[in-house]
């Protein structure tokens, strides 16, 4: 297959490897003309990932009209370039590509909805969206560690088409119809990334962190179905999966920042030292916004924003979880 992989991240320069491996014919994009150049003349990027190098059969661009023949474009953009690049491939891709999308976050600018409704309404509906998330670090992934993933669709035959093009025996795919659910996951996850981070700056324990994770993956779920996905989804590889991953590994940006806040670092100082986009800064107002929308709670989001948008002192943060009424843990009336 014709793939076109849009972004020279670090996750983009995985997967471009990995669809090489595969057999693909791949030709990776970047918006910079001079992170073309470099590309094409050292073959990585040391930043990102260290010591990895792209194979000379992947095409490097600065042209997005080389999407026009492509039978997949995959889509791993930041988060705030999602709805600006889908409107300019709307007008290149051939109504039968299917597009992949990467990226783990809600559209800012559109109400907050996920990429793949960005995606179909600026394409008009015509491209068949897949979601892949799950736990995937891009340094992993790029040295051929072992995973598994999600690709999340509406259409069972983009998700096939997806399982086919990206599975290997290094690399598991599985496919699902609940793109919404898998979505959400892979965003809301991000908050409580960023607060499992804060958790170890701060000096916590292991039983901390557990605690967390685990209410964490209730909320996500709570506000998820509420939204539409569905329960089971969030226990698998884009919800409980990437929770996991992201919770506890310091390839993880959102916990890097989230060490460095729980250290005593401002937090804007903190995402600018992490070096690339803390998704879960985003995904904390995102969070917050529909919570108070749908009525839905969810106590950890609500302490991240009072934190990072708020300006309020962690340790009162972290009392005011502490401290919240008696709960039971599984919502249902006693017999």
């Amino acid at each position: 297959m014709n793939i076109f992989v849009v972004g020279c991240g670090g996750w983009g320069m995985a997967l471009s490897m990995l669809l090489h491996e595969n057999g693909h014919a791949v030709t990776a994009w970047s918006f910079l003309e001079e992170e073309c150049r470099l590309l094409r003349e050292t073959r990585g990027n040391e930043r990102l990932l260290p010591g990895v190098k792209l194979p000379d059969g992947i095409e490097i661009t600065n042209d997005l009209m080389g999407a026009a023949q492509a039978d997949i474009v995959l889509m791993a953009v930041p988060s705030f370039a999602v709805h600006t690049t889908a409107r300019k491939l709307a007008n290149i891709i051939r109504p039968e590509t299917v597009i992949v999308n990467v990226g783990k976050g809600l559209d800012r600018e559109n109400g907050y909805c996920r990429f793949s409704e960005t995606i179909m309404e600026a394409t008009g509906g015509r491209n068949p969206v897949v979601a892949l998330t799950g736990p995937t670090h891009a340094e992993e992934v790029a040295r051929g560690i072992l995973t598994a993933i999600l690709a999340a669709s509406g259409s069972r035959d983009a998700a096939t088409l997806v399982q086919q093009a990206f599975m290997n025996d290094r690399f598991r795919v599985y496919i699902s119809p609940d793109i919404i659910g898998a979505e959400l996951g892979g965003c809301f996850k991000n908050i409580i990334a960023l607060a499992a981070g804060i958790s170890d700056g701060v000096g916590l324990g292991d039983n901390s962190k557990a605690a967390l994770m685990t209410r964490g993956l209730t909320e996500i779920a709570r506000l998820g179905v509420e939204l539409g996905g569905r329960s089971e989804t969030f226990a698998g590889l884009s919800g409980m999966g990437d929770l996991i991953v992201t919770c506890t590994s310091m390839h993880s940006r959102n916990r890097r920042a989230g060490i460095k806040i729980g250290q005593g670092m401002d937090v804007q100082q903190a995402m600018q030292e992490v070096g690339a986009v803390v998704e879960g800064y985003y995904a904390t107002e995102a969070g917050y916004m529909l919570a108070q929308k749908t009525g839905i709670d969810m106590p950890i989001t609500c302490a991240m924003y009072d934190l990072l948008y708020g300006g309020k002192p962690l340790k009162e943060c972290i009392h005011k979880l502490m401290a919240r009424p008696r709960k039971s843990e599984i919502e249902e009336i006693w017999r």
